[in-house]
This record gives C-alpha cells, sequence and structure tokens, in this order.
C-alpha cells in the first residue's frame, strides 16, 4: 500500500485518539478491539495483525443499526475535494454498511456508498470522493437483520484528505 502522506488525518484505531471521530468510543454499537478478542471475525486487521485495533459492530447491539459519525468538515472546492479512504470488512447478507453524508442545513443522511452484494471473508478497502457546497458530517452505518453468530462488520483505517 502507498502511504497518502501524513497531509491524510488517519484513524487506524490503535489508540482512543482520533481527532475526525470525536466520539467514536461513545458510539453505541461500534466497540473498539482487536482479533485476540475472542468476538468471532475477523481475527486481524486488514495488515492481518491479531493484535492491531479496528472497530466491529457489538454482537450485543440493542438496536439493528449504529452510526459513527465525523466532526464537520467546511464545505469543499474544485481544488480540494474531500476523499475519505477505508478498509472493511462484512460477513454475510444480514449486515450492511453505508456511508451518509448530512449536510448541516438537512435533517437527512444522504446514503453516498453502501457495502457490494458480494460477500467474501476479507477486508476489502474503499475511497470515497466528496463534494460539498456548505458543511457537512461523513456517517459510517452499520446495519444489522438478524443476530447470528460469526457474522460482523467491521471497519479499520479511515483516512481523510486535506480537503475535508
Amino acid at each position: 500500500c502507498s502511504n497518502p502522506g501524513s497531509s491524510w488525518n488517519n484513524c487506524d484505531f490503535e489508540t482512543n485518539l482520533c481527532k475526525v471521530l470525536p466520539e467514536f468510543n461513545l458510539q453505541p454499537g461500534w466497540i473498539r478491539r482487536n482479533g485476540r478478542s475472542g468476538m468471532g471475525p475477523p481475527y486481524s486487521d486488514y495488515n492481518g495483525n491479531e493484535s492491531a485495533y479496528f472497530l466491529s459492530l457489538s454482537s450485543e447491539m440493542q438496536s439493528s443499526s449504529a452510526a459513527l459519525r465525523t466532526s464537520v468538515f467546511l464545505p469543499t472546492d474544485e481544488e480540494h475535494l474531500c476523499q475519505i479512504r477505508f478498509h472493511y470488512w462484512v460477513s454475510q447478507m444480514s449486515r450492511t454498511l453505508m456511508v451518509g453524508l448530512q449536510k448541516l442545513s438537512e435533517d437527512t443522511v444522504t446514503n453516498i456508498w453502501q457495502v457490494p452484494g458480494e460477500l467474501r471473508n476479507q477486508w476489502n478497502v474503499n475511497t470515497i470522493t466528496i463534494n460539498s457546497t456548505e458543511k457537512f458530517e461523513v456517517i459510517f452505518s452499520g446495519m444489522v437483520e438478524t443476530q447470528r453468530q460469526g457474522e460482523s462488520v467491521a471497519i479499520d483505517d479511515i483516512t481523510f484528505s486535506e480537503g475535508c
């Protein structure tokens, strides 16, 4: 993997500090863990490291979805698009990962990306580009239709470009 450089804000979840995701510890449903936690797959982060941390949906989720909100980003312009790159793991059809955009003037979240339906038990990587004329937040949502053992949604190493 090429290193996007230090101009990107990176959230690798190795520490509890993540400037762009100010409240990720307080989000019900998402937990910070590693592959050795005994909580089912994934058993390592996207680099194959069993002791490295990532976020995954808790199996004790009370509701069917859990949102992870970024801090508020300023409007983008043609020179500074906001690019968000992240690694994700989704096992089975009863699990979904969505990325949404919420402009501050709107109450609704616009879905801008959803995990594709082809499922492999492996880490994938994706980059989304956001163009917004007003301030906005980005929301990662994990959804669970039915609770089954051994199924999970996980996210790791979210990087935000300087246009965010």
